[in-house]
């Protein structure tokens, strides 16, 4: 008997319900090509959603969501919502709620995809960056007081645990070990100013290594010299390991050098629960509905999403489909530059499967 996922689809705003669409076009092939079964249902939580009703989310959506193997999202943003309140309401709420303290995101150049990187192809940029993705200053420690004056102070604090540092460090220095491609694990930090919080994971980095990953290369890079070596020379990473502000800091930067938005997934890991994928771009509400939004994020998040649930081969197969058709089939990965139309373009993966 084959064996079935449930997965929960979370379109949002924008052009998230297209691109999830073609996400789904893209798993369904590869589930029917490798022998197991994907069922599906529909949450509206977004924008749309949010005008309606006012709120942001239902208090049992964690609890709901829980039940599934997986969560695969489209986008969070609508233009008639103040910024921040989807996004704290939705995603980081269901972060924290569901404990997806790991922050997944490939960097990964394709064939034939443009990058800023001068002389440096898809040999050069293949590394992983492990964000944890729970603690550091998005914890919501901290205040304003005597707001609008000009006395007014604002706070707002990185805090870490020892339970949360090493949980991390300990799924960094599996992955490392499990990619077996370098065998490489890099801490990322800023031991010389953040004396307290890099302090502990510095420690913990060293201690862990010793005791369970000597196998495994450590290095240590400054943030500031990680972003200029990431540039420079990315072929020198394997798999960085870092806190949550500085993580959502170089993996944006990582997302331009393997071609922009359009290419870049990233998955929201709770290894021991339910865990959520998701394309890194926003919901680019001005091309809604004009079938001309790049799917590529989308179907890598999905591929992602096979790969944490252990069908390795069919993730694999969408990787390597998809990998084809930027070297072959696009014109270019932007908006209206494809060559392709959105549901074309998840066509020309899906049957390249």
């Amino acid at each position: 008997m084959s064996k079935e996922y449930k997965i929960a689809t979370l379109p949002g705003d924008g052009t998230g319900p297209e691109v999830t669409t073609e996400a789904v076009k893209v798993l369904d092939a590869a589930a029917a090509k490798h022998g197991f079964k994907l069922s599906y249902e529909n949450f509206d939580f977004g924008g749309d959603r949010y005008l309606r009703t006012g709120e942001v989310l239902p208090e049992n959506a964690a609890e709901e969501l829980s039940a599934f193997d997986s969560i695969l999202l489209g986008a969070i943003g609508h233009p008639d919502v103040k910024p921040g309140i989807l996004e704290k309401g939705i995603l980081l709420r269901l972060r924290f709620e569901l404990d997806q303290y790991i922050n997944l995101r490939p960097v990964k150049l394709f064939p034939g995809v443009w990058t800023p990187l001068k002389d440096k192809g898809p040999e050069h940029i293949d590394y992983v960056v492990v964000r944890e993705n729970t603690g550091d200053v998005y914890a919501g420690a901290g205040g304003v007081t005597m707001k609008g004056t000009p006395q007014e102070v604002a706070v707002q604090t990185g805090v870490y645990n020892r339970f949360q540092v090493d949980r991390c460090l300990k799924f960094a220095f599996e992955y490392t070990r499990k990619r077996n491609k370098r065998n490489t694990l890099a801490l990322c930090g800023k031991t010389n100013v953040l004396t307290y919080l890099y302090d502990l994971w510095e420690r913990a980095f060293h201690e862990m290594g010793d005791k369970d990953y000597s196998e495994i290369q450590r290095d240590y890079y400054h943030v500031d010299a990680t972003c200029m070596w990431m540039v420079k020379n990315p072929e020198w990473f394997d798999v960085i390991v870092t806190g949550n502000m500085f993580g959502d800091i170089i993996t944006d930067l990582g997302a331009i050098t393997q071609g922009g938005m359009g290419i870049a997934a990233g998955g929201n890991i709770n290894p021991e629960g339910v865990s959520m994928f998701e394309p890194i771009g926003g919901s680019a509400p001005k091309y809604t509905g004009q079938g001309v939004i790049n799917p590529l994020a989308a179907i890598c998040a999905g591929q992602m999403m096979l790969e944490i649930l252990g069908e390795e081969a069919a993730a694999k197969d969408i990787e390597r489909s998809v990998m084809d058709v930027t070297a072959n089939r696009l014109k270019g990965l932007s908006a209206g530059a494809m060559g392709f139309s959105t549901s074309e373009v998840g066509d020309l993966v899906a049957s390249g499967l």
